[in-house]
């Protein structure tokens, strides 16, 4: 499958996309979440919505960041698998989801108290602008078919 668009052309023909997304990824750096912890986030996002690209990139970072291949390798079972994820990347790692997949579910109260059991106010807000960033990147990837290599 080749590329629709070359990824410079795309933010050469609307760089307003790139600095809002850039805007929002800084939004989320400028939190002082462990980097980590951003990079599972980006990368499980990735994976749920099928981006090859984004996942590729993620989890690259991730390891040059020293994250785990096992972690990595069972990112997508992060549920099934005990004592791996810490209680703070669970959380993240759910709303990740529950943001992810928002048009097929709602967000219940319970889900809020389950971030907000780990997470200040101002850090919710921080996640849920990383994972509407992470979540945009995907849509431009997969519409114009980015190449992961």
């Amino acid at each position: 499958m080749s590329e629709r668009i070359p990824r410079q052309q795309i933010y050469q023909l609307q760089p307003a996309l790139a600095n809002a997304l850039l805007s929002l990824d800084k939004a989320a750096g400028d939190s002082h979440f462990a980097p980590l912890l951003v990079h599972l986030v980006k990368l499980r996002a990735s994976q749920l919505n099928g981006c090859a690209f984004c996942q590729r990139r993620h989890a690259e970072e991730a390891r040059s960041d020293g994250e785990e291949q096992l972690r990595l390798d069972l990112l997508a079972a992060w549920q099934e698998v005990d004592g791996l994820f810490n209680e703070r990347e669970r959380a993240a790692l759910l709303w990740t989801e529950i943001l992810t997949q928002v048009a097929t579910a709602p967000v219940h109260d319970s889900q809020y108290a389950a971030i907000a059991e780990h997470y200040s106010e101002k850090e919710i807000v921080d996640l849920t602008s990383l994972i509407i960033a992470i979540n945009g990147w995907n849509r431009i990837a997969i519409a114009f078919h980015l190449q992961p290599i």
